[in-house]
């Protein structure tokens, strides 16, 4: 979290001081109208920039894992960019927009402009011919990015169609930086904002591109069937064992990957639930939380083709810690489950305690669940919440006395995360020690 807390404030503290470096005469403008002109340009500059980073991170680029620690991350911060371009393009669109209605309105007197020079540079007649499309272009393109963003934002709105409606973004985000680039002041383009600007412009553009014609993650898919599927009833929850017939190049415990069942649904972050054996198959337990993953039990079938894009991520229970405490809520039992099968083959020499706490057990789960503990060496706690309670991080402390000299590793829903992290950082456990799973299921 730190990390992308630190991209996040770094990229609008970066463009907030080249535009301020833009605009030497900042402090000494007088009355509304050029304050008006500073303000549509420092929010234009914001909204592109984060909405090119928010355009990049959605491409799925390799060095996300390893600087952000885990895609996971990169889309949280991906989301953030995304709820401040839909802020900051509103406010963008007030000053733009509602001065015009102002002064149509009569509420404001537009101060009178002698005639304009001919324009004798080709460059820049071009971009004043263009300015009149651009401003067209943007307005309607930021209604499109107003009510695809907003969607996306709603948990509520089917999984099916969110889909559909996210792939139209990168044709109002290409639109935008046509007006991007046309209406900035062109003097910006020779002080340092442009250059920075334009490398934002130029990964945006090139994600974009590579959304449209579908080769996000292309390098990483590999093909396969369905082998098996068990259902556990009592908790919900789907275990779906996939044989690759294409080129995988093996996993670690605690990654996912990108699972396809329907081509017209497209693709899901699913943790892998299975050490790498280098046999060419994979295990997902799928937790029926959604519109999408209620539907899998009565929709998949043995033989069934599956595209897995993968691996990816960094919940991968490394530390230099002698202890660890795992803790795990409902389907977050997910990346241990797979931790535990490769503990079972090699040991790190590690003592874990596992915290599984769920509301709706399943015995025939549990007693798998066990059978790995066992095998693992990994003292396994399971807590019926409705049975024994609430888990919190005092009961996980009672039971694992010396938890300051552990690593604590949390995977479920994100409410229980964040107050497990509050209580443990608050009573002295460093914030590094605390991993915790950001995937949000829909």
């Amino acid at each position: 979290m730190k990390n992308i807390k630190s991209i996040y404030l770094a990229l609008l503290l970066v463009l907030t001081a080249l535009w301020l470096e833009a605009e030497p005469t900042l402090l000494g403008l007088q009355g509304y109208f050029p304050w008006r002109a500073a303000m549509v340009r420092y929010t234009g500059i914001l909204a592109i920039g984060v909405m090119s980073l928010g355009m990049m991170l959605a491409a799925r680029p390799a060095w996300v894992d390893a600087r952000l620690g885990g895609l996971d991350k990169g889309y949280r911060l991906h989301k953030w960019l995304g709820i401040t371009a839909l802020v900051v393009a509103v406010i963008h669109f007030v000053w733009a927009k509602g001065t015009k209605w102002m002064v149509g309105w009569g509420w404001l007197q537009r101060p009178v402009r002698g005639p304009r020079p001919e324009q004798t540079d080709p460059v820049l007649r071009f971009f004043e011919q263009q300015a009149h499309l651009a401003e067209t272009i943007g307005e309607w393109a930021f209604y499109a990015v107003v009510v695809l963003i907003a969607l996306a934002l709603i948990k509520r709105f089917p999984y099916r169609h969110f889909f559909k409606t996210h792939r139209l973004i990168p044709i109002a985000y290409l639109a935008l930086v046509w007006h991007a680039v046309i209406l900035m002041k062109f003097d910006f383009w020779r002080e340092p904002v442009g250059p920075v600007v334009a490398l934002l412009l130029a990964g945006g553009t090139v994600a974009a591109f590579l959304s449209l014609f579908r080769r996000v993650g292309h390098g990483r898919k590999a093909v396969g069937e369905i082998e098996e599927l068990v259902r556990h009833p009592d908790n919900r929850v789907l275990r779906v064992v996939v044989r690759l017939l294409g080129r995988w190049p093996g996993h670690d415990a605690g990654q996912f990957a990108f699972v396809t069942f329907d081509p017209a649904e497209g693709p899901h972050p699913f943790t892998i639930s299975s050490a790498w054996a280098d046999d060419g198959r994979l295990v997902f337990l799928i937790k029926g939380l959604g519109d999408y993953t209620a539907t899998l039990p009565d929709t998949l079938k043995v033989g069934d083709p599956v595209t897995v894009e993968g691996p990816y991520g960094r919940f991968d229970f490394a530390g230099s810690k002698p202890r660890q405490v795992w803790v795990a809520g409902g389907i977050g039992i997910t990346p241990f489950v797979a931790r535990l099968q490769a503990l079972a083959g090699q040991s790190d020499g590690k003592h874990v305690d596992l915290f599984y706490s769920t509301a709706a057990p399943d015995e025939g789960f549990i007693g798998r669940l066990r059978q790995h503990a066992e095998r693992a060496g990994v003292a396994l706690h399971v807590l019926v919440s409705t049975r024994d309670g609430r888990l919190d991080a005092e009961r996980i402390r009672h039971t694992v006395p010396d938890w300051r000299s552990a690593d604590v590793w949390f995977c479920g829903p994100a409410a229980f995360g964040d107050a497990l992290r509050r209580d443990f950082t608050g009573g002295g456990l460093a914030q590094a020690d605390f991993h915790q799973e950001l995937f949000e299921m829909r």
